[in-house]
């Protein structure tokens, strides 16, 4: 006789409960999870998928068999269809509750604000009893916002307890995660599906307004009709026409002020004002002379503008009642600008004559002041002191920061390499000084002089370099305007005193003589001076002008061969 292992075995010796051929030991599956949630099953299958002896069954159904009456029928009772079951994750679905509230968040360190209000949005989803907390995104507030809260089941008490949708209401605190939530309101599915469950709401609560939001909002804008003066007519009518008053700007009243002399300037093009300092001369002051920038200059304010700094503050056109205008500038009065005293003493030409064609009912009354006489100091330019060049001596007193004497640019690359090289003697009293010979160059690019000393055997003396490239004054001429040799005073036989030494000019090259009748015209070359290079080169003066039309030999080639 075979045991049937399906059915229950009473418990005695010899019986056995154990399936020798089962396999399969495993336990059902009592966790799912949906949206990211754990949710508890019940199983339906024993271990290793054996069914259970029982049903289970829900708490509705114990309570109606419970409930009913057992009667004595004849026959098999005609049993009524069992109602359709349908889980609350399909009968809730999409079933969101909404509510309206705010929090307030402490704002450490800040002058402007205490508190901020910052709302929210709480949901609750009624198929799962989840909830989250959204912030609505305010355009440049600054501060993160959107979730702020994760869906999920809210813990109500350390006794693991949460909240149910029967725990909201309206004006109540919600305190999650150690944040209050103020409820102030909901929307209309809310509010209609916990009144048919019988609770009842609150009153609705409106929703404060911080300081620091309420001063960002933008004021409503306001339209001003334009007004209907030509300012184009202005413009042309009226363009580099300028009125000019000659003022006294007196600031006694000040700890260390003074009176000084000013001019005002009206533009009638477009009715601005300015003033400028007069300065003088070492006065001791910063050369910055605009006192004023042109800008149109207030009148009248407005009563309600009186409140704010005017000095530090932008002044738009609503805030002035009346600007400044050519009436109120009347030769001989005090006039009041930016809370400074101007006495108006006097005014030029044109402004007195556009007074008499356009206001002629105005009186200019000049005023005669006392002007201190101003005492005139003359430069004094300091005698040479030798080094470097005349010019760059008086760089030196023409600015604190001396500058390069500018060059003529044009004269070097016209005379670039041309030189003038004459043969002098030095006329001197020594008698050791008899028999030397030098090499005087005049380099006419930047009319400059060398000497250069040849050298004699058994003479005791050194030749080369007598005297750098340098520009040489003539005797008697002073510092300021020095006067230079050139060209014109090397004549053949006249004395050249190069810083107290003497020299003779003896002899020149042929090229002297060719350039200087080359330019004897435009240079205004001395008749003398040619002369006497004729002789010395031992030329007529017909034979010095078919020479000229020659081609001029090159300087370098000649300075080489002599």
């Amino acid at each position: 006789m075979s045991v049937n292992t399906t059915h229950g075995l009473p418990f005695l010796p010899g019986n056995s409960f154990r399936d020798t051929t089962k396999s399969v030991f495993h336990r059902p599956q009592t966790l799912s999870y949906k949206n990211g949630y754990a949710l508890p099953l019940r199983p339906t299958v024993g271990v290793g998928h054996q069914p259970l002896l029982s049903e289970h069954i829900l708490q509705n159904q114990m309570k109606q068999l419970s409930g009913e009456i057992p009667t004595l029928t004849f026959g098999t009772p005609a049993l009524s269809p069992l109602p359709e079951f349908i889980p609350a994750h399909v009968a809730y679905d999409k079933k969101v509750l909404r509510f309206y509230g705010y929090f307030q968040q402490e704002v450490l360190h800040s002058p402007e604000e205490r508190l901020r209000v910052r709302m929210v949005e709480i949901y609750y989803f009624l198929e799962d009893d989840s909830m989250c907390v959204m912030e609505p995104e305010v355009e440049n507030s600054g501060i993160p916002q959107g979730k702020l809260i994760k869906r999920h089941r809210f813990p109500k008490n350390q006794q693991g307890e949460h909240y149910h949708w029967k725990d909201l209401n309206l004006a109540i605190d919600l305190c999650v995660y150690g944040t209050v939530y103020r409820i102030t309101h909901c929307d209309p599915f809310t509010q209609e599906y916990l009144e048919s469950q019988g609770i009842v709401l609150n009153d609705p609560e409106p929703t404060p307004g911080d300081h620091y939001t309420i001063c960002r909002t933008e004021p409503q804008r306001s339209y001003i009709t334009p007004s209907d003066y030509d300012h184009l007519k202005q413009f042309l009518s009226m363009d580099r026409k300028v009125l000019r008053f000659f003022a006294l700007w007196d600031d006694s009243d000040s700890v260390y002020g003074e009176k000084r002399f000013v001019t005002v300037h009206y533009y009638l093009v477009d009715d601005s004002v300015e003033i400028r300092e007069v300065q003088e001369l070492n006065s001791g002051r910063d050369p910055f002379p605009v006192l004023l920038r042109r800008q149109r200059v207030p009148k009248h304010m407005r009563e309600d503008g009186k409140s704010f700094p005017s000095c530090v503050l932008e002044v738009s056109p609503q805030d002035v009642q009346e600007y400044y205008s050519p009436k109120d500038f009347q030769v001989g009065e005090e006039l009041r600008l930016m809370g400074k005293r101007f006495v108006l003493h006097d005014c030029d030409e044109f402004t007195r004559k556009y007074y008499e064609q356009h206001h002629p009912d105005i009186l200019l009354k000049p005023l005669p002041l006392d002007k201190k006489s101003l005492q005139e100091f003359k430069k004094v330019i300091p005698p040479y002191n030798g080094f470097g060049s005349l010019e760059d001596t008086l760089q030196n007193c023409l600015s604190l920061i001396p500058q390069p004497p500018k060059k003529d640019l044009i004269k070097l690359l016209e005379n670039d390499h041309k030189v003038l090289r004459y043969a002098a003697k030095l006329d001197s009293q020594n008698p050791q000084d008899e028999g030397r010979r030098f090499i005087l160059s005049y380099f006419l690019s930047n009319n400059m002089v060398s000497i250069f000393e040849t050298s004699r055997r058994n003479s005791g003396i050194i030749g080369g370099k007598f005297l750098e490239k340098t520009r040489v004054p003539k005797p008697g001429g002073t510092a300021e305007t020095p006067d230079y040799y050139g060209p014109a005073d090397f004549a053949i036989g006249a004395t050249v005193e190069v810083f107290s030494h003497r020299f003779v000019l003896t002899d020149a090259d042929q090229y002297v003589l060719s350039y200087l009748e080359s330019v004897a015209e435009q240079d205004q070359i001395p008749e003398e001076t040619l002369s006497s290079l004729r002789r010395a080169l031992g030329r007529s003066k017909s034979s010095a002008v078919n020479y000229s039309s020659e081609k001029l030999p090159d300087p370098a080639t000649d300075e080489a061969s002599s």
